[in-house]
């Protein structure tokens, strides 16, 4: 089998979030299927609404930085599906994604057949186990785990972590955990575990309350990313430099963008700290974190500028970044959402900043269409284009600082043209 079979074969399970099974008990079979190759390696599990990919990011480089062969496992991917499961900063090689896809598949194969399962493990559940696989093959000393939704019963809830660290938890998939910030928290809580420590980032004030409760029935006394006191901060558009006071003060410089990457840069000291990793190693680690996507410049004179928000957290983050650094600069947001998205509060943050809107969709089945898009805006300067290409191709005709944003998939599919 190769690469790509495996990869028409995790597509053909069907989209990501309707395949969602809410529970854990097909997870566990499967693994226990495998060996459990989940044991015995160590852990950060990272939940939280917005930020997590970007945590992730600093702390997989940090732990890289302290000598730690590490594993890494994000989603979704922007390009390339083996950008989810990465060997000490690199993706997982053709060849291992393979060996550990016909594992997985042959491990579960054997639970349909003798009828422990009634159905194929999701796409998810699938990459999952693939990933557990490929840490434990390639010797792993420490994993860095970002769950794909929610934390209580998503596929990767089957490990006992070092940390848990909860990021900032605002509005986004609801209709799978809750309408409000307290049931949100609540699910995102269920990565804590007794005997972990746990790492708070700063929350809203009803979801802290759900997140300490969780907390205390544990056991654990959380700490919290506020801890560590921000001092010196030098911000310029593409970077910033800090210093976090706490346990010890600990210089940073984070080559992300925006303000909220302060916050989060503070949070994976927080973690880093919690796990044992020392001061220096932290400070080389966040400077040399990448993560594509996120207030990503692509293109310069005029820029262009990749940014993967899509729920009203961060809208918010993307709009305080062109308000802060773009201020009386015309720009253009080339804008694509998917339809399970709160497109009204997304739309209303930030259209009003752009000169010049352009609609556009990713090539997606939950993508919502362009003209439906355009029936939420009152903006006098839009403009539908149907495909992606067609949108930059216009983009590059018509110079102007320009924003890619509304999906991931939409960045994703930008970012292989650009790129």
């Amino acid at each position: 089998m190769t690469f790509a079979d495996t990869v028409r074969y995790l597509f053909s399970l069907g989209p990501e979030l309707k395949t969602v099974k809410w529970d854990l008990e097909r997870m566990h079979l499967l693994l226990a299927e495998l060996g459990d190759p989940q044991h015995g390696l160590r852990y950060i599990h990272v939940a939280g609404t917005n930020g997590k990919g970007s945590v992730c990011a600093m702390l997989d480089s940090s732990l890289r930085a302290a000598g730690y062969r590490t594993g890494l496992y994000t989603s979704p991917h922007l390009v390339d599906a083996r950008e989810r499961i990465r060997i000490d900063g690199q993706w997982l090689a053709e060849h291992a994604w393979v060996e550990a896809f016909e594992k997985v598949y042959a491990a579960s194969e054997r639970l349909l057949a003798c009828g422990t399962v009634d159905s194929h493990p999701s796409f998810f559940e699938t990459l999952t186990a693939m990933a557990f696989v490929a840490f434990q093959d390639a010797g792993t000393d420490v994993v860095v785990l970002e769950t794909g939704l929610g934390g209580r019963l998503d596929a990767t809830n089957v490990v006992i972590p070092e940390v848990a660290v909860i990021t900032p938890i605002d509005f986004d998939h609801e209709a799978f955990l809750g309408s409000s910030l307290t049931s949100i928290a609540g699910e995102k809580a269920g990565i804590l575990k007794a005997g972990a420590k746990a790492v708070f980032a700063a929350q809203r004030a009803e979801a802290l309350a759900v997140l300490e409760a969780k907390a205390a029935e544990l056991g654990v006394a959380p700490e919290h990313s506020s801890d560590w006191v921000i001092s010196d901060l030098k911000a310029s558009r593409w970077c910033s430099q800090f210093v976090a006071s706490g346990p010890v003060s600990i210089v940073v410089s984070c080559g992300l963008a925006g303000a909220h990457q302060v916050e989060n840069a503070r949070t994976a000291v927080a973690a880093l700290w919690a796990f044992g990793v020392e001061s220096h190693f932290i400070t080389a680690g966040i400077a040399a974190a990448e993560w594509p996507g996120r207030l990503e410049r692509v293109a310069e004179n005029p820029d262009i500028i990749l940014d993967g928000a899509h729920n009203p957290a961060g809208a918010r983050a993307l709009a305080s970044f062109i308000q802060q650094q773009f201020s009386g600069e015309p720009i253009r947001i080339v804008f694509g959402a998917m339809r399970d998205k709160a497109h009204d509060e997304v739309v209303g943050t930030l259209f009003p900043l752009a000169a010049e809107v352009v609609l556009t969709a990713p090539n997606q089945p939950r993508a919502l269409g362009p003209e439906s898009l355009a029936e939420l805006t009152d903006h006098q300067n839009v403009r539908v284009l149907a495909s992606v290409a067609e949108a930059l191709d216009y983009v590059k005709s018509k110079p102007m600082t320009t924003f890619v944003t509304g999906s991931l998939f939409l960045v994703g599919e930008a970012r292989a043209l650009l790129v």
